[in-house]
């Protein structure tokens, strides 16, 4: 089975705990992650969530609809 399929097919709590511990970089036990297990662990989780899951529900999910404004629309509106 290759990485992605495992992370494919990981189980919600699993899944869930790998969230958490790239949002607060600690595995539950509370030892910190290495950058290493940070990085397979967020490729797991986006692997896991692009599967399951709709756009707008996935991490980092931003909407499209916005524009941004740039400095020169900023300094021509005063």
């Amino acid at each position: 089975m290759s990485f992605v399929d495992v992370a494919k097919n990981l189980d919600l709590p699993t899944y869930e705990k790998l969230k958490t511990a790239v949002e607060i970089g600690k595995w539950p036990t509370g030892q910190v992650l290495t950058q290493e297990q940070k990085s397979i662990c967020m490729e797991a989780v986006m692997t896991y969530e692009m599967a399951h899951f709709s756009e707008e529900k996935r991490t980092g999910y931003m909407e499209q609809a916005c524009k941004s404004t740039s400095t020169v629309d900023l300094i021509t509106k005063q």
